[in-house]
């Protein structure tokens, strides 16, 4: 059998961002490349789920030297490893399908074509690098790797604040990820293993001193909890998004957002398992906050596309609630609306982008009565809401039923601090649609050359709302391969937890 589908997965977007890049001003022709050079990586993608066993550990594994050399005394290796199991594979599918998605969304682009769809396509082989690898070296050239390109999305095509906005970004983030590499090099010196590989330094990182773990544990925590974000690390991110072209928002939310939580869930937790019972309570506090403050945050805003940022931040609090409460349901909820959120925040940003684009402005008081003249918009859009607010049978409900499921057999009673977001919830979302997209057609804007979704537009958006409801009425689809992980480091955890007398 081949054995190189992993690496192909990273080759072909990067052939495919150098190849648009050469085309100049021939835009028709990146376009072109763009589209089928993330067609390709999703049509792997989906030929792996085909011959992946379910439960069987990490999968399609890739392992050669890249660096073998000393520092001091010692020698140390890193090597190009890359593997998927039930964790990283509906991650990597995830990336491929919001990626291509977003291509296809982007048809009319004409500025600096080439480098756009490029920057797409170099997105895409940095985000996937960071889900495939099994080296901490490796995984982290590829999570800064990703600041590339969202920069200059940003910076070249974004909104009038653009500048400040992609400089927010770049150096919020990447500050944070020096915490995350000051712990990563802890890990490799405290574990002593001469090499970077996941695998080996997990064998001996959990019998870390506690005092060491804790300190380790909060220089992850700060790298990822940034990059989710989750409050009060979430500034940048509603400044990113509003100034963020469409494309450039779907990728930043739908996959670049969960690398956080999944560098938590992969790296934080099975390394440091009695650090991450110590920050439980923590993390638990964290996650709650960024709910409740993100569901008001929303009901104050005016412009749509910075209500939906914000309902990222409190999406991403239930991810971390998840998390906090270190249980197999909980875990396999974070992970499972990570998946999820994926999918609901690229609809929203595209009906975002689509409004803008129509009516020239996306500010909610100047809306109104749309869907008089934008029905197939209005469809979408609703259609997004209703999965954000997590109506049953669309894929937002399962995580998040599950969730509060999970924080109340954790936490008990605790669980009403965060179950008095749900009236919130969808009081901000209810009112967003009424005042945009129903009642009377507005009067404050030319409403003569408003449009519906062209046939791109339409595709895009269609695709998406469909997997809302397919995961949504069949959530087993995608659960199913979150569930023998999130057991496993469940069971890690507990066992770390009986040592110390906590259960």
């Amino acid at each position: 059998m081949f054995d190189y589908w992993l690496t192909m997965l990273i080759l072909f977007p990067m052939l495919g961002a150098i190849l648009a890049f050469m085309m100049g001003s021939r835009t028709n022709w990146a376009r072109a490349i763009a589209v089928a050079f993330s067609a390709i990586p999703l049509v792997i993608t989906l030929f792996l789920f085909t011959q992946f066993n379910m439960g069987g550990g990490m999968q399609f594994e890739e392992q050669y030297v890249w660096i073998s050399t000393a520092l001091g005394d010692k020698a140390f290796t890193i090597y190009w490893s890359l593997g998927v199991d039930g964790l990283s594979l509906p991650m990597v599918l995830l990336t491929t399908l919001v990626t291509f998605i977003a291509v296809v969304f982007s048809w009319d682009v004409s500025k600096r074509g080439s480098q756009y769809f490029a920057l797409l396509l170099a997105m895409n082989a940095g985000v996937m690098g960071v889900f495939m690898s099994m080296d901490y070296f490796l995984f982290y050239i590829f999570w800064e790797f990703t600041l590339i390109p969202m920069f200059f999305l940003i910076a070249i095509w974004g909104g009038p604040r653009k500048a400040y906005s992609s400089i927010k970004f770049f150096i919020y983030t990447h500050v944070a990820s020096l915490a995350m590499l000051l712990s990563i090099f802890a890990l490799f010196f405290e574990a002593s293993t001469g090499n970077f590989l996941m695998k080996d330094i997990a064998q001996v990182a959990p019998n870390i001193a506690k005092d060491l773990q804790l300190m380790i544990f909060a220089g992850l925590f700060i790298g990822f909890a940034v990059k989710m974000p989750v409050v009060p690390f979430h500034t940048w991110l509603p400044d990113a998004h509003v100034e963020a072209p469409t494309a450039g928002s779907v990728l930043l939310a739908a996959v670049m957002l969960k690398m956080g939580a999944y560098g938590l869930i992969r790296i934080a937790l099975p390394n440091l398992p009695v650090a991450a019972l110590e920050f439980q309570m923590f993390m638990f506090a964290i996650a709650a906050i960024s709910i409740v403050y993100a569901t008001f945050a929303c009901l104050a805003q005016t412009d749509l596309k910075k209500m939906v940022a914000f309902s990222s931040v409190g999406h991403m609090g239930f991810v971390m609630l998840g998390i906090a409460t270190l249980t197999p349901l909980g875990l396999t909820a974070a992970s499972f609306q990570m998946f999820a959120h994926g999918l609901i925040t690229a609809v929203l940003f595209m009906a975002c982008g689509v409004i803008q684009h129509s009516a020239g402005t996306r500010e909610i008081p100047l809306l109104g009565g749309l869907a008089q003249k934008m029905p197939n918009l209005s469809a979408f859009m609703m259609i997004g809401f209703m999965a954000s607010l997590g109506l049953p049978s669309l894929v937002g409900f399962v995580s998040e039923f599950a969730t509060f499921l999970a924080t109340y057999q954790a936490f008990g009673m605790l669980v009403w601090v965060v179950l008095i977001s749900v009236p919130l919830t969808a009081a901000y979302h209810l009112w967003a649609m009424q005042r945009s997209i129903f009642g009377p057609l507005t009067d404050k804007i030319d409403t003569s050359h408003l449009y519906d979704v062209h046939w791109y537009e339409a595709a895009a958006l269609g695709t998406m709302c469909l997997l809302l409801l397919v995961f949504g009425v069949f959530p087993g689809l995608i659960w199913d391969y979150f569930s023998p992980y999130a057991n496993e480091l469940a069971d890690l955890i507990s066992s770390f937890a009986s040592c110390m007398g906590v259960i």
